[in-house]
């Protein structure tokens, strides 16, 4: 039996909704008191076991996002318990990390860094991550003089080349033209064909079923449906009705 790589045990997460800036600053010194919460994931289980691709679902506000962030390390919940053993590349939030000032170069070890990499782990990858940029001579040159499209590629490039255990998608993502774009799906393809384990969120059944086994319902922060990929995107459509 494959080992499971990701565990969420009765997780919940929630954010406090603040009015203005006013009452931010007051929930400082009185400890959020009558500052109204919202329960963004609601007391959700779930195991993902090593090699799986799952598919997550759900219309805007369900939860997607948070969810994704407490596997990534980016947010954590207020209760219940997450486990996420191996390395986790998301593509999701591909700039974050990034010191302006600093060059491109200098940013792929800064960014391998807080990935959790090793200064001889970088060494050996850095050169197909400046590869996979394709950025030239501004791989040297302070990333505050980077496109908000090179600032994407550069931030792509680091992720898909950590050597990852866990791949995050968003479909969503928008990273440069069409022949980078092409250049990107064909390594993530890759990835996926070498048995890692993938969590990919999407709102279009073909590329999920492409992709995914198994997808992940979540309604209201709840999980709606765990389960067959047709299956889920058959409840997904009947609740927009």
């Amino acid at each position: 039996m494959s080992n499971t790589v990701i565990k969420f045990e009765n997780v919940s997460k929630e954010y406090f909704l603040y009015k203005s800036g006013r009452e931010r600053f007051r929930a400082i010194f009185n400890n959020n008191k009558n500052v109204k919460k919202h329960k963004v994931i609601d007391d959700i289980s779930f195991e993902i076991k090593e090699g799986e691709s799952v598919g997550i679902i759900g219309r805007n506000g369900a939860g997607k996002s948070t969810l994704l962030k407490m596997i990534t390390g980016v947010s954590f919940p207020t209760s219940g318990n997450i486990s996420v053993k191996g390395k986790v590349a998301a593509l999701l939030e591909l700039t974050a990390g990034f010191s302006a000032d600093m060059t491109g170069r200098e940013n792929i070890y800064l960014k391998c860094y807080l990935l959790g990499l090793e200064k001889s782990e970088i060494a050996e990858i850095e050169q197909n991550i400046i590869e996979f940029a394709a950025l030239g001579e501004y791989i040297d040159q302070p990333v505050r003089t980077y496109s908000s499209g090179m600032k994407m590629r550069l931030g792509f490039s680091i992720n898909i080349n950590i050597r990852p255990d866990i791949l995050v998608i968003d479909e969503a993502l928008s990273v440069g033209d069409a022949e980078f774009r092409k250049k990107c799906e064909g390594k993530i393809k890759e990835l996926r064909n070498s048995g890692i384990t993938v969590l990919f969120v999407s709102h279009s059944m073909a590329s999920m079923n492409e992709t995914c086994s198994r997808a992940i319902y979540l309604n209201g922060g709840k999980i709606a449906f765990d389960g067959d990929v047709k299956e889920a995107f058959e409840k997904y459509n009947a609740k927009k009705k």
